[in-house]
């Protein structure tokens, strides 16, 4: 079933599709629930799928057949209509060109997490931009707006996502396409309730954050099991993947 169906789908959509317009390419990307740590979710990176737009359409199917699906070289080259030379050259192209895109396990991740989500709650921008990486991007999804180096990347958090410092926001944490990420929810103070404001998603590597991608439509939320507002009493980890 599966066989039949990509052959029918690669040479349709993959080897015919028009790569996303340059520069803003990432901003049509949507969170992905889960997976876990591991081998799985480093070809489910908000970079790796960014990096993926990229390549040709037919270098882009061979790879995600290959290094994805794990398909046989005689089935790739039976539905991408080449010879085993064609197909050798497509993903010795695609796989130099993806050099270095996929994310390096992260030993440290749960002591980053830590200091991120306390200066999170503290509001506590300097010790957020201290995690930074030099080159950080931040990011506002679907939004085309990208701060780019740590200093950019301090301005807007002082600016515009903590005014005065402001303790009201409240994260929940999930993983989204492999990667550490939160729920994030801002107190009412006129009623006290944590309403939705978006899901975080968090890139690290060598023990720094270098990326931090908003998105800001809440109707993600469902796909992680978050709900638009907070009970008090609901603590601020989500302990199983939903």
């Amino acid at each position: 079933m599966r066989d039949r169906w990509l052959r029918r789908l690669m040479p349709a959509r993959w080897q015919r599709a028009r790569r996303p317009a340059d520069g803003a390419a990432w901003a049509w990307l949507e969170p992905y629930p889960g997976p876990p740590p591991g081998p799985e979710a480093a070809s489910m990176s908000l970079a790796f799928i960014t990096a993926l737009q990229q390549l040709p359409p037919r270098e882009r199917a061979a790879l995600v057949l290959s290094d994805v699906l794990d398909f046989d070289p005689a089935d790739m080259a039976e539905i991408l209509e080449c010879e085993d030379a064609e197909l050798d050259e497509l993903l010795e192209r695609a796989r130099a060109a993806m050099g270095g895109v996929l994310p390096r396990p992260e030993l440290d991740e749960e002591t980053v997490l830590s200091r991120f989500t306390s200066a999170f709650d503290r509001g506590d921008v300097s010790g957020m931009t201290a995690l930074l990486a030099k080159d950080a991007r931040l990011r506002m999804r679907p939004i085309p707006v990208e701060c780019q180096g740590r200093r950019a990347a301090r301005h807007f958090l002082a600016a515009v996502a903590f005014p005065g410092g402001t303790t009201s926001y409240r994260l929940v944490a999930t993983r989204a396409n492999g990667q550490p990420a939160f729920g994030c929810y801002l107190r009412d103070p006129a009623t006290g309730i944590d309403h939705a404001c978006g899901l975080v998603v968090l890139t690290l590597e060598r023990g720094r954050i270098t990326a931090i991608d908003r998105f800001s439509d809440n109707s993600v939320l469902p796909r992680f099991g978050l709900p638009r507002t907070l009970p008090e009493d609901l603590p601020r980890s989500v302990p199983e993947e939903p």
